[in-house]
């Protein structure tokens, strides 16, 4: 079996041991594709979109067949698996693996090939579920069971047959030869009837319409019209031939053309791309001015089609006409030697076989012309326009990797890009240079540059300008040398200055330069040498801060919740608490059958695993509301009351249980503990029970300043001043006690004699509501296994960075951690002048050790990354 690793369906790559244990859970390969839409609920697990769903499941099906079919058939099924002929070259159509072998293996014959072409299903008939599936086979949706556009293809219906009457008279004439033209009645069939087949009859109109065949379409050929504008002189040719022909003639005759295709005429000429490179390589510069316009605009709409290898001389056109530009500002005219002399000896010849080794110097030796920058003739405008073109067309053929391929393998390009970078500094060559880095870009990848090349001395060379679009770029195509070769990129001989500018630009505010100056660190530092020059001439400190600190660049914070204590729901109460009087006269302000509903939002909540029966939540509905029952006010009935239960709470509704005696019940809801009011507060209850009460107060309050007062004046009854201030003097006798819900505060003493000092005690059994009230529930202790508890979350803040679309770290991030790791792994053992091994490692990566640490700790997808970087340190000394 070849194994893809890694199957794309769609745009999502599969993960195939998710999905090989998704399959078995269901049964295996044979289960799901028994049950209907079963591939599609597996495809929905792995997010592989809405859109043709049909096809999308389909192809999931296969990425199973084709790589884990065999390895089923193998572990679980405990079989060996058939050849892959018959079953990961085949179609994935239906079920019944274990029945895919060489003996059930049928390939088309003849007869099957004749019903499939007149449009008849070889697979109709027969054990089709018993026999390997045919390549030619689809997987087909059952009927219905997507859009239009989701289905599969569909079996041809069956051919109609128009009724066609006798029109020939039934009487015979004179010219009649005996036989009738009537219909006959058919053989007789099995089921006793007669049957008459129209299209057998070819003077039928239906033998026409079933045996017709549409006439072949022949080519129009479509000529254009000529005009002064296209064609001036063909237009004048013909203009002239008119007059004549209307002119009078003379008595001289002319000689006759008359069957000869004079000249210009017959044919449309060669397609654009063959115009275009004819004119281009004609040296006709209104030829080539022509051609250019035409190139940059077809390499700009159809670069990803139009390719060197289709058009032989293309490319070499285009590079003598950009070799041009130094005769614009030099006395030299290049040419092209194709011969095998490694360097021509006349200075103007370049070699087209190997590149010209010493093309810096001959540039160095030109003679300049005497050119203004801010003013040119009208020719030299033009010869520079056609240059920028050729440079464009270049360019924009360069994106594709074909071309780049190509285009690589043309020695006098690469001398051209030497010759570009090194113009002289005028505003009239920016273009044409930015042109050429962005070929350099997208060819580096296929050349190995060593230090002495001279592409890679002028691509060094513009890192000490001052553009930061020829930086960016120069930086990128320097960073992608050989990376399409097995030779690694070495970048020898970099100046220190430009390597201490590189790492500069790191501390700007622009990403882009930052990613690209990156890139280049981390391919100078996966040298051994490299990282001892910059450690030897550079402080490095500064460089692993900055480094350290992209680590967290774009970083966001994110919190997850991780659930260490599940909610507790409370004991349901045991009956139906008592309204208070001032939630009542609210209720009964409402007509119903909203002041049902109130009710019950008072006094139940939702509970799905809760049940009450219908009678007793009549019941209680009756009893609380028979006093109000006036004509204008009227009860709801029954029926109308239970409709608005299931109205009030969406999650409840009546129910039956059989039995001996059926039990009408409402599944969903259940008694509170403590009323609520309209806008969900709950009330408190009153737990006071004094000695020999035989329960406790049990009034309701809202608030817990009314709760205290009514303590204090109901309860305790502690006297007034005139003013209505409390009297909280001492009594000569303990007389004050606690008798809420069973409170043990005072037993000891038998009581107190202040009654503020029990008014202060009372306080701790009413509702708290500062501000701490939920933390102090949180890590209240004394929660008693009745009392509902919310769940306990412990929540982790993350500062995570940037990810692809696989979910694994990108950007910044991702090439700080890789430059932070060649540094580790290629730092020297020990500082010259020491003796103890990983000082090096402790100078740099000691003061950010702790702050690696937490990126470690928050930062989820660097931490792999970050995990090796630390074993890395760790493991040198750090």
């Amino acid at each position: 079996t070849t194994l893809d690793r890694e199957p794309r369906v769609g745009s999502k790559h599969v993960n195939l041991l998710k999905l090989y244990r998704a399959v078995n859970g269901r049964g295996g390969y044979d289960a799901v594709s028994a049950e209907k839409l079963a591939w599609r609920k597996i495809g929905q697990d792995f997010n592989l979109g809405t859109t043709n769903l049909p096809a999308l499941a389909f192809n999931l099906k296969s990425t199973y067949y084709k790589n884990l079919a065999a390895y089923e058939i193998a572990t679980i099924h405990k079989r060996e698996p058939p050849p892959k002929e018959i079953l990961e070259n085949i179609s994935a159509r239906g079920g019944d693996l274990l029945n895919r072998t060489m003996e059930n293996f049928k390939p088309p014959g003849a007869r099957e090939t004749g019903n499939l072409a007149n449009g008849q299903d070889s697979d109709g008939s027969g054990d089709d579920e018993h026999r390997t599936p045919k390549e030619e086979k689809m997987d087909v949706d059952d009927p219905g069971s997507g859009g239009r556009i989701t289905r599969g293809l569909r079996q041809a219906p069956p051919q109609r047959v128009l009724f066609q009457p006798d029109l020939s008279s039934s009487r015979q004439t004179r010219h009649s030869s005996g036989n009738t033209h009537s219909p006959q009645p058919a053989a007789q069939t099995s089921g006793g009837g007669y049957s008459y087949n129209a299209s057998s009859n070819p003077s039928s109109m239906s033998f026409t319409i079933a045996n017709y065949e549409p006439r072949p379409q022949m080519p129009l050929t479509l000529r254009g019209v000529i005009t002064p504008g296209n064609n001036l002189g063909l237009f004048k040719e013909r203009q002239r031939t008119i007059k004549e022909a209307t002119a009078p003639k003379s008595t001289k005759s002319l000689p006759s053309h008359k069957g000869l295709m004079l000249p210009g005429t017959g044919f449309d000429g060669p397609n654009i791309y063959i115009r275009t490179l004819m004119a281009l390589q004609s040296k006709i510069p209104n030829e080539q001015d022509y051609a250019l316009h035409h190139l940059v605009k077809i390499s700009h709409e159809r670069g990803d089609k139009y390719k060197f290898e289709a058009f032989p001389g293309l490319a070499e056109s285009l590079i003598e006409m950009v070799l041009e530009v130094s005769s614009l500002f030099y006395n030299v005219h290049w040419e092209i030697s194709y011969e095998d002399d490694e360097t021509p000896s006349q200075p103007h010849v370049l070699n087209g076989m190997s590149g010209t080794a010493d093309i810096l110097q001959r540039i160095r030796s030109l003679q300049p012309l005497d050119t203004l920058d801010d003013m040119q003739t009208e020719e030299f405008n033009q010869k520079l326009t056609m240059i920028n073109e050729a440079g464009l067309v270049i360019r924009n053929m360069a994106m594709l990797e074909e071309n780049a391929d190509y285009l690589s393998r043309q020695y006098p390009l690469r001398d051209f890009l030497c010759i570009a970078l090194n113009l002289p500094h005028r505003a009239a060559v920016v273009e044409l240079q930015h042109y050429a880095l962005d070929i350099a870009e997208q060819l580096t990848r296929h050349w190995s540059l060593d230090a002495e090349d001279p592409l890679y001395i002028s691509l060094l060379k513009q890192l000490s300008g001052t553009d930061r679009g020829a930086i960016l770029t120069a930086l990128r195509a320097i960073s992608r040398i050989s990376m399409n070769l097995e030779e690694n990129n070495r970048l020898k001989g970099v100046p220190i200055s430009t390597i201490e500018r590189i790492c500069e630009w790191t501390l700007l505010e622009d990403e882009e330069l930052v990613h690209a100056c990156l890139d280049f660190l981390y391919q100078f530092t996966a040298v051994i040498d490299n990282v001892e020059l910059m450690l030897e001439q550079m402080h490095m400190g500064g460089l692993v801060n900055q480094l350290v600190r992209l680590l967290l660049h774009g970083a966001k914070e994110v919190e997850t919740r991780t659930m260490l204590k599940p909610p507790v729901k409370g004991k349901a109460a045991t009956e139906i608490s008592t309204i208070p009087l001032d939630l009542l006269e609210q209720i009964l302000k409402f007509e119903e059958p909203e002041r049902s509903t109130h009710w019950l939002r008072a006094c139940f909540e939702e509970d799905a695993e809760s049940d009450i029966t219908q009678i007793a939540l009549w019941q209680a509905y009756q009893s609380r509301f028979a006093e109000f029952n006036t004509p204008a006010h009227a009860l709801l009935p029954a029926a109308e009351f239970i409709k608005n239960v299931s109205t009030t709470f969406t999650g409840a509704n009546a129910q039956v249980i059989n039995g001996p005696s059926p039990k009408f019940i409402i599944k969903g809801i259940r008694p509170r503990h403590l009323p609520m009011d309209p806008k969900g507060r709950l009330y408190a209850r009153c737990l006071w029970k004094a000695s020999g009460d035989k329960s406790d107060c049990g009034e309701f309050f809202l608030k817990p300043k009314q709760m205290w007062e009514h303590l204090i004046n109901t309860h305790l009854r502690i006297p007034k001043h005139e003013d209505g201030r409390y009297d909280f003097t001492p009594s000569s006798t303990p007389k004050y006690n606690c008798n809420w819900g069973g409170c043990r505060h005072f037993t000891t003493t038998g009581g107190s004699t202040s009654p503020y000092e029990v008014g202060m005690h009372i306080k701790t059994h009413l509702p708290d509501t500062s501000k701490k009230a939920p933390l102090r529930a949180k890590h209240n202790r004394s929660v008693g296994p009745d009392t509902p508890q919310e769940a306990v979350y412990q929540t982790h803040p993350w500062l995570n960075t940037q990810v692809d679309e696989r979910g694994d770290a990108a950007g910044l991030p991702l090439t700080s951690a890789l430059v932070l790791r060649n540094l580790a792994r290629n730092l020297p053992k020990m500082i010259e002048g020491e003796t103890e091994e990983g000082a090096w490692m402790r100078k740099l990566f000691g003061p950010v050790r702790e702050r690696l640490w937490f990126i470690m700790a928050h930062n989820r997808p660097l931490a792999g990354y970050m995990a090796d970087l630390m074993a890395v340190i760790t493991a040198g000394g750090g």
